[in-house]
């Protein structure tokens, strides 16, 4: 099973569909199906076509209804399409109806951000949590599922239907691996636990924000070391940490997984321990890409994700990111209650000294709580 992760290159042919609310408005659904072609897009997937359906509910069988499942079946038909992916997650018996009347492999919104987080973990913790993760949420999809698993070994698979042994084959599998990694995961957590507690005595700072908000261009700013930055949904999966000093004030700088629309339940569960640096950190720099149209939504989702995770307390800066790329009528957005904020950009470095002072003054509160008597070096 060492080699079910393996991701081909391959670049294959896919759609898009998703279902809406009939009141929801064109510029928002058009904002998640580019978002979702973006997720497609980094894994290879070449999309040709996006399918939208408006009814209240989701069909509970086959997601859309059967009139939009056979217009779909037809451009799959006649394409020669490799793969379709689904804007929501799908119950494993909607994925087994799917399948077989398209006849053609699924995926679904969880199963695309899985993929791409276990191509881009580097550390061995990250491949660890990502795929503990991905096994979990396949573990009842296995009944036709099992194509995924086909395609990670290396094959192709066929889309005629496993039969019942060489399911229950996998399901064993699925179920020894899942228990292994979870072994694994404890003693790694346990050796990232006592990183962060040898940490104690020190400022932490994270960045956290939606994906693709320059979180890590910030970061390679901040500790003039570089750290992997670019024009992609989840560039980074693993923690980085580094020492910074701003004024001759040292702190920790931590920079993790940006959050994103609908991130997968057992992703977040399987990355508890990664997401510790945020809900250990004394201050957050929450960055936003000020100039995506879907800006405000990406803050709802980052402070409902703070949330969850039990750092909604913790004291922030909103960073709004990548000014340079607004035009000179776009709204001005409004500062958050109890919340501070600046306007910046990364890539032209517009405010960052301004951004610096701020940190500092904030970096220095944290540092007074844990020094009291502490006095700040003169800066000549």
């Amino acid at each position: 099973m060492d080699d079910l992760h393996e991701t081909t290159k391959k670049i294959e042919k896919g759609i898009l569909v998703t279902v809406a609310e009939k009141q929801a408005a064109d510029r928002v659904i058009m904002e998640h199906l580019e978002e979702l072609a973006f997720l497609a897009k980094t894994l290879d997937i070449d999309i040709q076509k996006t399918f939208i359906q408006k009814i209240e509910h989701p069909d509970k069988k086959t997601y859309v209804g059967s009139g939009k499942l056979d217009e779909i079946k037809d451009f799959v038909l006649m394409e020669k399409i490799d793969l379709i992916i689904f804007d929501d997650d799908l119950s494993p018996s909607q994925l087994r109806n799917i399948e077989r009347i398209l006849e053609v492999k699924i995926y679904d919104r969880s199963l695309i951000i899985l993929d791409i987080f276990l191509r881009r973990a580097q550390t061995a913790q990250a491949k660890i949590q990502v795929e503990l993760a991905r096994f979990q949420y396949l573990l009842p999809r296995l009944t036709r599922m099992w194509t995924h698993l086909e395609r990670q070994r290396g094959g192709r698979g066929t889309m005629g239907g496993s039969g019942e042994k060489e399911i229950e084959t996998d399901k064993r599998l699925v179920r020894d691996r899942i228990s292994l990694l979870k072994k694994q995961l404890e003693k790694v957590e346990l050796q990232a636990t006592t990183r962060r507690k040898s940490r104690t005595g020190v400022v932490r700072i994270t960045l956290v924000g939606y994906t693709n908000a320059g979180k890590s261009t910030l970061m390679t700013l901040l500790s003039k070391e570089e750290v992997y930055a670019k024009d992609e949904l989840f560039a980074t999966v693993d923690s980085t940490v580094r020492k910074v000093v701003i004024n001759n004030l040292p702190f920790l700088l931590s920079d993790t997984v940006g959050f994103i629309r609908k991130l997968p339940h057992d992703l977040i569960e399987s990355f508890k321990s990664t997401l510790a640096e945020v809900k250990e950190a004394d201050l957050l720099l929450h960055v936003i890409d000020v100039s995506s149209p879907a800006y405000e939504d990406h803050i709802k989702v980052v402070e409902k994700t703070l949330e969850e995770i039990g750092a909604a307390h913790i004291k922030r800066i909103n960073v709004y990111n990548k000014i340079d790329r607004l035009s000179e009528d776009a709204p001005t957005p409004e500062n958050l209650p109890g919340q501070k904020s600046i306007f910046i950009s990364a890539s032209t470095k517009t405010n960052f000294e301004e951004l610096k002072d701020l940190i500092h003054e904030n970096a220095l509160l944290e540092h007074l709580k844990i020094y009291p008597n502490y006095i700040q070096p003169q800066t000549f």
